[in-house]
């Protein structure tokens, strides 16, 4: 493998007999590659694969899955613009939020190269003094990883690295929209070490029945998945048919809030970053913008003019602040909750300009006098619409940012700390962004309440969720 990638080397020497699917750029609509379209009989193949080689991986020492973590982390780094492009490429992620996404993503990799020589048990006398226990953690084994498109690195390596430090095997299955840069990652790691079989990746349009056959496998003991409630919901049901172990990450529906105090300033900052970071596809997006009716005029002229200068077009446009969205079914959904909010009273106070020709852009848009019962404030927008309401009271503002089934993060800004924490334990998600705009971080715990998910990736505890725990009684 070159230090150059431009497409993943495992695409080189395509199958001439193989079904294919194709991979577009959503920005121009052009076809980037031809991926090989797996069927449940190949996934089961892979099974097999990742089934033996996950006995040896397991026995391979901690420092040992950590070099090959920590090599992997060192790669990506060093070919990170690369790896970038090809986000962008098959994504339509501006440039910078790309590389953003690119340093993120690696960190995953650093971080678990370090935990994986930290997975400690415990050994203690019980309580009446007759007999030690004896406290270890071992590989739960195979791992079913499934990632959606719109951080298709760091969600890729959020879930690997944890099950190679873990001393877990794993499939992978990438989003259709975006498998380029996960076959890359899975590149990076065989030149890392990895032995062979012990990750592959399954591309598929076909991923409810690929997905399906495999947890109906005794051998797959995990699935890891990241994706809409509804699907999770789905997969939920099919674990609960083997006893599986699940980690689900899923829909967000995050408030931003603006107290009387806050500072303003920093206040936009953090919005534009909560909102526009990869066009607001993302589920820690902030969505509905809660502001104390003595600043709310303020807030809503600078932000409107900060949305009104923001370039967006194709990322092959290193100055582009905010590409397309996935698809034109993405450019509707977004359309059909704008139109619903000013058929019930909302107004536009500014509205972006988007190219003219091909791609799947929504200009970035502010929404004020937002009717409480518009669908755009109880449904996960995943564009770049920020929808600003206007209240009184922190009471009124808690109430309606818990007013949802979804509670993965909430975004505080207020210049005074105890009022601050006190309301971040009030709102009801798993994630307070206290005065800032960007909550995620490997070392931290990443996960919601509610109808948001299951379990934590990241941190330590992102490890625990690929271990299972063994007690021995024992004395001597």
């Amino acid at each position: 493998m070159t230090s150059t990638i431009a497409l993943p080397v495992s695409l080189a020497e395509p199958d001439p007999d193989a079904l294919t699917f194709n991979v577009e750029n959503p920005a121009t609509g052009e076809v980037v590659a031809k991926v090989a379209d797996h069927g449940t009989d190949s996934a089961l193949v892979m099974l097999r694969e990742v089934e033996s080689a996950g006995l040896a991986w397991s026995a391979f020492s901690p420092r040992q899955r950590s070099d090959v973590l920590m090599t992997a982390h060192n790669l990506m780094i060093e070919r990170r613009a690369d790896l970038a492009r090809l986000i962008s490429l098959e994504n339509g992620k501006s440039h910078l939020d790309a590389l953003g996404e690119v340093s993120y993503a690696a960190e995953y990799f650093r971080w678990y190269a370090e935990e994986a020589v930290r997975l400690r048990g415990e050994l203690f006398e019980n309580p009446t003094g007759t007999n030690k226990v004896l406290v270890s953690h071992e590989p739960i084994g195979v791992c079913l990883l499934v990632t959606p498109w719109n951080f298709p690195a760091a969600m890729a390596t959020r879930k690997i690295a944890p099950a190679i430090a873990a001393g877990c095997s794993a499939i992978l299955k990438p989003a259709a929209e975006t498998p380029l840069t996960a076959l890359a990652i899975a590149d990076i790691l065989e030149e890392a070490g990895l032995p062979d079989g012990v990750l592959r990746v399954v591309t598929t349009t076909s991923a409810s029945d690929v997905v399906g056959a495999l947890m109906r496998e005794p051998a797959v003991r995990m699935i890891s998945f990241t994706g809409s409630t509804p699907v999770g919901r789905v997969l939920q049901r099919q674990a609960s048919e083997s006893i599986m172990r699940s980690a689900m990450e899923l829909g967000g529906n995050a408030p931003f809030l603006v107290l009387k105090d806050a500072d303003l300033d920093a206040a936009l900052d953090g919005a534009m970053v909560a909102k526009l970071r990869n066009g607001g596809q993302a589920c820690t997006a902030a969505n509905r913008f809660y502001v104390h009716s003595s600043v709310h005029d303020r807030f809503a002229e600078a932000f409107a003019a900060r949305f009104d200068a923001v370039s967006v077009g194709d990322a092959a446009d290193e100055s582009v602040a905010c590409g397309p969205l996935i698809n034109d079914a993405a450019v509707a959904k977004v359309q059909e909750l704008v139109d619903d909010a000013l058929a019930r009273g909302a107004r536009v106070i500014t509205s972006a300009r988007v190219p003219a020709g091909p791609g799947s852009f929504f200009p970035p848009t502010v929404l004020v006098d937002v009717p409480s019962e518009s669908r755009i404030l109880h449904e996960e927008v995943f564009g770049p619409v920020a929808a600003i309401v206007r209240f009184e009271e922190e009471e009124e503002a808690v109430k309606a940012a818990n007013a949802t089934e979804f509670g993965l993060v909430a975004y505080l800004y207020t210049r005074d700390l105890a009022r601050g924490l006190r309301l971040s334990a009030r709102l009801q998600a798993g994630m307070i962004a206290l005065n800032r705009g960007l909550v995620s971080d490997p070392a931290a715990p990443f996960g919601g309440v509610k109808q948001s998910g299951i379990g934590r990736e990241g941190s330590h505890e992102g490890l625990l969720e690929y271990v299972e725990t063994k007690y021995v009684a024992t004395d001597w």
